[in-house]
């Protein structure tokens, strides 16, 4: 006979091979309440134990795991289709639709992808890495659904955060519109709501949820109609009802868009959110929105007390820091500090990227003069151009991934007006394991290709301190980029200078062979420039810093003067540096007379992967650089490169 304690042990036992039972959605349905409340348990251990160790989104990845389970309990995946805003609170959901196994290659070169992405999964419906893009893919899902007259749930997640994006209004105010069915979940893991509306609105919505609420109410309304002056009396009590409601819910507005509104509901407890999805799932005529409170990194305590610094992580191995110890994030907040210490005129924004930009200790100093909009870079961009209008230098922070969003406004709202604005690109070029919806590798081309603005990448910390100062004193459109990670551990002056706009400096005086390089790549040619001096081979080194304009002198000198010019850039080749040196260099006849490579990205996405392993495999790496040089040269001690990239 077993004891109480011996009891105990076998449940545990029992209790511990729950998640590793779980194959597919499926197998959800056949556990109990306190089987699915140990399962969340399990699905938190393991997501602290692999992000920790791989680094990626944690706290969201947190916040949604009941969500997740209730979601693959009720629907029918993947014949419903599930679509996560952004994609990087998926990481549950990855756990739950078969990838449990291969959970431990999360976001590792050829592994799992640390955002949601169709070619992985028939379970990720739509791929996503930018915010705010769920609600227009879920309609349109819906839309297509109803014309192919098909039946099935379209149900899209979305933050608190993402939803202030301009694109989701948009989506709403559509959805209201079209009046087909379709669910939007709403996590909100920071709006505040008093706890008397809050308590009053869950009480009323608890009868919402149930089916027996639509039908006494239909039957009243049928009742009081029939009876004598009953429309009159009917339309009287529905007006009451409307005001009411108007003043004391917060789905009143969402009911003014033409949704239903239910909510909200504790978005940790497994039986409501059950309960509501299922309710919102009966709806057939009107799209449905259901408010859910979560905590951001539930179940985490480090997480739950400092949900921005683990809403992304890197990994426990880390990466190794530069002597000099500063990131080129922190080097460009240090000189935008000192930048708006000494000219009042200077502001910042940013896209809800204060921290990850360098702007914390800024928007502390001055709380007046730092803008975080939102989720909303078109808004950013624009937002900027009227300051500048009026006097004001701005100085726009975004990752350049996400700058591509705002991509009209640049040309429509500042180019063609020539106005003053500064964009400080922040993780320009291979950023890593975040992938093909986070590598920066398009700015060069789409920025240099607009009339009017400036286009720059400092070879190291102290050439973007200067770099910055020359953007905020130049009067003109000026695009700043940067990489992701730790400086080179140059010194950097105490003292900040203008450097002319359009020239670049030779760093090393060759004979053979002259490299161009920009940015971060400056610092892998001065590697190549090792092996390549060791080959009997005399390069030039030139800091490209300049992009657009391009130091047209300089190039062409170079050109006349030696027999191979490679370019080197951390962007996709097409439009770039190289494109824009081979376009001057065939303009000015000397296409035939100099052997020209271009080193950059092919045309295609660059994968997840650690920064080192994709510059290796891209040949920009110092090695990469070197061996393509020696192919170039025909160099009789050559050593092949498996990825040769020419122009």
């Amino acid at each position: 006979m077993n004891t109480g304690l011996e009891i105990s042990i076998l449940h545990n036992l029992e209790m511990s091979k729950l998640l590793d039972t779980i194959n597919s959605p499926s197998d959800l349905k056949k556990l109990s309440l306190d089987e699915l409340r140990e399962l969340a348990v399990q699905i938190r251990e393991e997501l602290v134990n692999r992000v920790t160790l791989n680094g990626g989104h944690l706290a969201s990845s947190l916040g949604v795991v009941e969500l997740t389970i209730a979601l693959h309990r009720v629907f029918e995946s993947p014949k419903d289709k599930i679509i996560w805003d952004v994609g990087h609170q998926s990481y549950a959901h990855k756990l739950l639709t078969g990838r449990r196994e291969q959970f431990a290659t999360l976001r590792q070169h050829g592994g799992l992808s640390g955002f949601t992405c169709r070619d992985e999964s028939p379970h990720d419906p739509f791929g996503a890495g930018h915010a705010s893009t769920s609600i227009s893919a879920g309609l349109g899902m819906a839309v297509a659904r109803d014309l192919a007259k098909e039946d099935y749930s379209v149900i899209s997640v979305i933050g608190d955060g993402a939803i202030s994006g301009g694109m989701s209004f948009e989506a709403i105010n559509n959805a209201g519109h079209l009046h087909t069915k379709f669910i939007v979940i709403l996590n909100d893991n920071g709006m505040a709501i008093s706890p008397s509306t809050g308590a009053l609105s869950k009480f009323l919505n608890n009868v919402r949820f149930d089916p027996r609420f639509e039908f006494a109410k239909r039957n009243a309304k049928q009742t009081i109609t029939n009876m004598p002056f009953g429309k009159a009396v009917w339309a009287f009590t529905k007006s009451i009802k409307r005001k009411f409601e108007k003043s004391m819910l917060p789905g009143s507005l969402w009911e003014e868009l033409g949704f239903i509104y239910l909510g909200p509901v504790d978005g940790h407890n497994i039986r409501e959110l059950e309960a509501a999805l299922k309710r919102a799932k009966d709806f057939e005529s009107k799209p449905v929105l259901i408010h859910m409170i979560t905590k951001k990194g539930k179940g985490y305590d480090d997480a739950e007390a400092d949900a921005v610094k683990y809403h992304g992580i890197s990994p426990k191995s880390g990466g190794l820091k530069s002597s000099h110890g500063l990131s080129y994030s922190q080097v460009f907040g240090q000189t935008l500090h000192k930048i708006m210490s000494q000219n009042p005129q200077v502001v910042a924004i940013t896209a809800a990227m204060t921290d990850g930009c360098g702007l914390g200790e800024i928007a502390a100093a001055f709380p007046d003069r730092v803008f975080d909009v939102g989720i909303c870079e078109q808004h950013a961009v624009t937002f900027a151009a009227g300051m500048a209008t009026q006097g004001y230098i701005p100085v726009v922070v975004i990752y350049s991934t996400f700058l591509q969003r705002g991509f009209d406004q640049i040309i429509h709202d500042v180019c063609l007006q020539k106005l003053p604005v500064v964009f400080a690109i922040d993780r320009g070029g291979i950023v890593g394991d975040d992938g093909k919806t986070h590598q920066g590798i398009f700015d060069l081309s789409f920025m240099s290709l607009i009339p009017d603005m400036v286009v720059s990448a400092p070879s190291d910390e102290n050439d973007l301190q200067h770099l910055l100062y020359t953007a905020v004193n130049s009067g003109k459109p000026f695009a700043l980029r940067y990489p992701r990670g730790f400086g080179e551990g140059v010194e950097i002056e105490s003292s900040l200078h203008n450097i002319p706009i359009g020239q670049n400096e030779i760093l090393v005086n060759g004979s053979d062979v002259a490299i161009l390089a920009t940015g971060k790549s400056v610092a892998f040619a001065r590697e190549a420039l090792e092996i390549l001096t060791e080959s009997g081979i005399k390069p030039t080194l030139v800091n490209n810093r300049y992009i657009s304009p391009l130091d047209s002198e300089l190039v062409l000198k170079i050109a006349q003067s030696h027999k191979y010019l490679v370019t080197v850039e951390e962007n996709v080749i097409s439009g770039g540096l190289g494109s824009r040196i081979n376009t001057l260099l065939a303009e000015a006849g000397l296409v035939n007379k100099i052997k020209i490579a271009n080193i950059g990205i092919p045309d295609k996405f660059v994968e997840h992967g650690n920064q080192s392993l994709l510059r290796a495999k891209y040949g920009l790496d110092g090695k990469g650089i070197a061996q393509r040089v020696l192919s170039l040269v025909g160099n009789p001690n050559e050593m092949k490169h498996p990825q040769i990239i020419c122009p």
